[in-house]
């Protein structure tokens, strides 16, 4: 039988071919250089997107902090504002308008004593906000230690078990960072650990409002107070920053009695992610001051080389303006009560499975997903073994698509590895019961194929906040 090759050269137009019988899907694509020919953009488009499959699923993802379910409107948006720098307010004022009742809006559920005049400002996430709320506090020590004539040689800042953020700011603005260390017996910050790091060179106390390692909530509150009595005894007067990164769009509406917030007048900011509980696209954050004296005017700059005068204090300059036109339109469509509803829906899921956990007996609950971040922490019971690690149960999980975080707790309790699970919008009872009934499934085929002893060690792992 004669063999009749196709010429693709005879045809001015590869388009007519069906994606997988042109060149560029029938070889490697360029990974690593450019081609030097143009491609048909659905077929690269295609290419690129079966590449994707690989990932996993966003649903499944129990790890992750930030928003995995979009409604069609918000594509809508982002997809009309792709072309929009928000940092070019005089090209897109509106957006820019935007922006600016975000930051109101904020400051009147955070309580602001002057929500409608104080100062913030959208950034790239909450890690960016968390600098700028550092930056303002070390601007203000300084002026105050400059105008007593001290030395301001030796800044510190006192903070929980923290994410990184907080060590980059520390490193890049050359700040010492008292972390007070997770111990076996207490994993958040406390006011007692606080008085003992203070001194007059802390430019400010940070409480985290939804710790990355356990979910849980420091008490902003009574840190607050220990620190009143301790300015009335030693006349330090030590401001904090609340890093809210996950509460700040929890408390407001399902856990109203917990006092965090500008309601306590030693807190001079916040940082929030919008792309985590705000129910917006990654990437947009928010830090917003107390007071518009609260924020240093020399951390503000002017420029005028995008057709006029434009103060900016983001860290980041140009940046896409979706993200805030759709937490703007999060923030109108929901409500209070719509936001309540969501959040309490996701509160309810994060119990649901650490009661579920609790009940198989293999598991030492660390938050029982009650009282601040929804999801739930736990660890395996010190005195039995299940021929399997947090590490094992994590891999086996993940052969059903499921992403559960599992790893040791930062020094002093390094030797506890625990396993937590996320819950966001977009997450049902019903996937909550499914991800139970595939941990059980996990747990039975261990029973069946137990690891050996060297694999069933716990390995210290590392731990990436996302």
């Amino acid at each position: 039988m004669a063999l009749h090759l196709v010429n693709r050269k005879s045809h001015k137009s590869e388009s007519v071919f069906d994606t997988y019988a042109q060149p560029v899907s029938e070889e490697a694509i360029p990974k690593y250089k450019m081609g030097d020919q143009p491609n048909d953009p659905k077929v690269v488009k295609d290419l690129i997107l079966d590449e994707l499959l690989l990932d996993g699923n966003a649903k499944q993802n129990l790890a992750t902090f930030c928003q995995t379910y979009l409604d069609d409107e918000t594509h809508i948006i982002m997809d009309k504002c792709i072309d929009k720098n928000m940092i070019d307010k005089d090209e897109y004022p509106q957006t820019a308008e935007i922006e600016n009742r975000c930051v109101h809006i904020l400051a009147d559920l955070w309580n602001s004593p002057q929500s409608s005049t104080t100062i913030g400002c959208s950034t790239t996430g909450s890690s960016e906000a968390a600098m700028l709320g550092g930056l303002a506090l070390k601007w203000k020590w300084r002026e105050k230690r400059r105008k007593a004539g001290k030395s301001t040689d030796k800044p510190n800042i006192i903070t929980g078990p923290v994410q990184i953020c907080w060590h980059k700011f520390a490193r890049y603005f050359d700040v010492e960072i008292r972390e007070i260390p997770m111990e076996h017996d207490r994993l958040l910050m406390t006011p007692e650990e606080v008085i003992k790091r203070i001194d007059e060179n802390t430019i400010g106390v940070v409480p985290t409002f939804g710790v990355t390692f356990t979910l849980q909530y420091e008490d902003v509150k009574a840190i607050s107070d220990a620190l009143d009595k301790y300015e009335e005894e030693n006349g330090l007067d030590i401001p904090i920053h609340v890093d809210a990164a996950s509460g700040g769009f929890l408390a407001p509406f399902i856990q109203k009695d917990i006092v965090w917030d500008f309601r306590l007048p030693r807190v001079k900011s916040i940082n929030a992610s919008g792309h985590k509980f705000g129910l917006s696209p990654l990437g947009v954050g928010w830090v917003v001051w107390r007071e518009k004296s609260d924020l240093p005017e020399e951390l503000i700059f002017n420029v005028n080389y995008l057709g006029g005068n434009l103060p900016t204090f983001a860290l980041n300059f140009s940046r896409p303006g979706g993200q805030i036109v759709a937490q703007y339109y999060n923030l109108i469509r929901h409500g209070k009560e719509g936001y309540a509803r969501i959040q309490q829906a996701c509160l309810e899921h994060g119990i649901f499975i650490a009661e579920e956990v609790k009940k198989l007996g293999l598991f030492e609950l660390l938050y029982d997903g009650k009282s601040a971040i929804p999801g739930a922490a736990w660890m395996l019971k010190k005195d039995i073994d299940p021929g399997f690690s947090l590490y094992d149960l994590s891999d086996r999980m993940r052969m059903r698509g499921w992403q559960i975080a599992s790893y040791s707790l930062p020094v002093n309790a390094q030797d506890m590895v625990i396993q937590r699970v996320l819950i966001r919008h977009g997450f049902s009872h019903d996937m909550a019961q499914l991800m139970i009934d595939d941990l059980k499934r996990c747990i039975d085929y261990f029973k069946e194929h137990p690891v050996t002893k060297k694999g069933c060690q716990e390995l210290s792992g590392g731990f990436n906040h996302s």
